[in-house]
């Protein structure tokens, strides 16, 4: 027993680094939205794939925005940037709060808002000429698919639902 308990452990130590080695290399685990059984194996919010394109998102405008006019810095920078982040942040408080359905769906609803939020603010980037039309469009559909996912978070909340309490 105790050897088979050392090769338990050993093995679970190797999992473990496979994985940290795996996120070094910029390869986080991808876990599709719908999916019950992969949901099952969540441990965080930074493994849903919703979070990790708005995450990313969120940091192509802030690289976008750092072009934008000095006198935009107080209103369409600062407003961009603030949206565009709450889409990820939202997302990360509803995973903490997927035990309560009712308060899941809310904050992927906030988080819905700040994503449509941000497509209005990239409206206005793109008219002001800040934007290139590609980079418009490119990051409003990807708030688009964004909206999509959430809304199919937000149809089947259960699907998020941890099975061990903690």
């Amino acid at each position: 027993r105790k050897a088979e308990s050392g090769r338990q452990k050993a093995e679970g130590r190797g999992q473990k680094a496979e994985g940290r080695r795996q996120e070094a290399e910029g390869k986080p685990k991808k876990i599709k939205v719908g999916e019950k059984e992969e949901c099952k194996k969540m441990k965080g919010h930074r493994d849903l794939i919703v979070f990790q394109l708005s995450y990313s998102l969120a940091m192509d405008i802030f690289n976008l925005s750092k072009k934008f006019p000095k006198e935009e810095i107080y209103s369409l920078t600062d407003q961009i940037r603030r949206s565009s982040r709450s889409v990820a942040v939202n997302i990360a408080e509803a995973f903490r709060k997927r035990r309560y359905p009712k308060m899941f769906v809310n904050k992927l609803s906030d988080s819905d808002a700040e994503a449509t939020e941000t497509q209005v603010w990239l409206d206005f980037a793109f008219d002001s000429g800040y934007l290139l039309r590609d980079d418009h469009d490119r990051l409003v559909s990807k708030y688009e698919e964004v909206g999509r996912m959430l809304g199919s978070m937000m149809r089947s909340p259960e699907r998020f639902v941890p099975t061990s309490g903690r």
